[in-house]
């Protein structure tokens, strides 16, 4: 009896996880792709590693439910997270969306006003500093190191360092 158990956990938890596979592969967007990851491969790994729970000693069972526990856990927080980054940065499709509750959130947060990511900063003005040769000698770029940031050519790595 705990083979045939064992054999359906682990054969239909492998068949999830080749439908994420085949998901991924065959979905159009990248919120169909992200379905696909968080839900049927997590879905699929929990019953092939139950399944194996049920054939191995209790202490390494007990240690599999563990890791199901913690996949089930942190799948859907990731697959938020992606989608959320995959919205922002452009990489789905409005469309497509059937409902798109989180333009709606973001326009309700921000006044009105859509944010896509964050703005970029305006550019200083410039300032009416003294010219180069007014501020007096410039330290050699390589007295702090090739690269440091605070080497006195500002362009960052100078080259190799040269011989005293």
């Amino acid at each position: 009896m705990v083979d045939v158990v064992t054999a359906v956990l682990v054969l239909s938890g492998s068949l999830f996880c080749l439908s994420a596979a085949i998901g991924v592969l065959r979905f159009s967007d990248a919120l169909s792709r992200l379905q696909a990851l968080a839900k049927a491969q997590a879905v699929g790994l929990v019953l092939v590693l139950i399944g194996a729970a049920v054939r191995v000693p209790a202490p390494y069972a007990g240690l599999l439910v563990l890791i199901a526990l913690f996949q089930l856990l942190t799948a859907p927080v990731t697959g938020q997270i992606l989608g959320r980054i995959g919205y922002r940065t452009g990489a789905v499709d409005h469309e497509r969306l059937y409902c798109d509750e989180l333009a709606a959130h973001l326009e309700g947060a921000h006044g009105g006003e859509r944010i896509e990511d964050s703005p970029e900063p305006e550019p200083e003005p410039e300032s009416e500093a003294e010219p180069p040769e007014a501020q007096g000698p410039r330290e050699p770029a390589d007295q702090d190191g090739p690269g440091d940031p605070g080497s006195g050519s500002g362009r960052g790595w100078d080259g190799p360092a040269k011989a005293p």
